[in-house]
């Protein structure tokens, strides 16, 4: 999560209002896309923990890879808020026929009505599949501002990555890429990135823009 500068800020809205502007044909041919590809990552394995999302409008619509996922045997999770307050969330079973909460979350977020013995921490995933507001080649995130993420992947923040998982997958749509985003420190980059595009690897080395020769 960048710093919640007016830039920052303004940006995350323009790029929210770029996506949720998709025309409904070209929003659900990037999708499907996006499935494609998440298919040929082969992240979706027999006994694999994976935490998906359950998305609010404008984000990419996970609903054919979840549903994917139950086919070839995965473990899905969904993010749950366990402190609004510390701002926290934990990880819940998302199974077929599982039940959601009668309401969404003050976010306007569908979640898993798991009882609280049933959620696991994020260093027990394999893989999240996160939603992006923004992202760079880098592999820096915009997310909401929220900070959910940033918190539940704490045990990440060591430089030299003594933790391997989970793979952190970001999904966003092309037009969702910009130029760069400052980190802050607490800050983990996305292992990789999903768009109707194909498949981006993070370079963390690239140079920033200004940097560039001409």
């Amino acid at each position: 999560m960048a710093q919640p500068t007016p830039e920052i800020r303004a940006l995350r809205r323009s790029l929210r209002a770029l996506r949720r502007s998709l025309p409904r044909d070209e929003r659900q041919k990037a999708e499907r896309a996006i499935g494609s590809a998440l298919r040929r990552l082969k992240l979706l394995r027999r006994g694999h923990r994976v935490a998906v999302y359950l998305a609010m409008p404008g984000e990419v619509n996970l609903r054919p890879t979840i549903e994917a996922g139950w086919r070839a045997g995965c473990l899905l999770y969904a993010p749950r808020i366990t402190s609004r307050r510390r701002g926290t969330m934990g990880f819940a079973p998302l199974s077929p026929g599982a039940r959601l909460r009668a309401n969404p979350n003050a976010y306007g977020i569908a979640e898993p009505a798991a009882s609280p013995s049933a959620r696991i921490s994020s260093f027990r995933l394999d893989v999240i599949l996160m939603p992006v507001v923004g992202f760079d080649r880098r592999g820096n995130r915009l997310g909401m501002g929220a900070g959910y993420y940033d918190r539940a992947l704490r045990h990440l923040r060591d430089g030299s990555r003594r933790w391997r998982r989970p793979r952190l997958v970001g999904l966003a749509f092309a037009c969702q890429e910009v130029e760069r985003i400052v980190p802050s420190p607490w800050d983990i980059p996305l292992d990789v990135v999903v768009t109707e595009r194909g498949v981006i690897v993070p370079d963390p080395q690239r140079p920033h823009p200004a940097l560039r020769s001409n």
